[in-house]
């Protein structure tokens, strides 16, 4: 790809309606990213957790650990699935 109007071949393969299929390691990159960013989410949710003051403030916020929790292991799911699809 040269010059200043030049189109990425991906990009000319999907406007002349060629599939272009995305890459294990495009989406090994964003189960990543994803993951890191639910790990920022658990940290805060636990420490929140254990500063919080009444029994149902504690609750709320155990709610956000374990929805956090079920997201990191759908994305374990999701990263097995699509290396069995390889």
């Amino acid at each position: 790809m040269s010059g200043p109007f030049a189109v990425a071949p991906e990009a000319a393969q999907a406007e002349a309606g060629v599939s272009v299929a995305p890459q294990n390691s495009d989406f090994s990159k964003l189960f990543h990213k994803l993951n890191n960013q639910l790990g920022v989410v658990l940290a805060n949710a636990e420490l929140l957790e254990s500063r919080l003051a009444t029994d149902a403030e504690r609750e709320r916020a155990g709610l956000v650990v374990s929805g956090a929790l079920e997201a990191i292991a759908t994305i374990r799911d999701l990263r097995q699935r699509v290396s069995r699809l390889e």
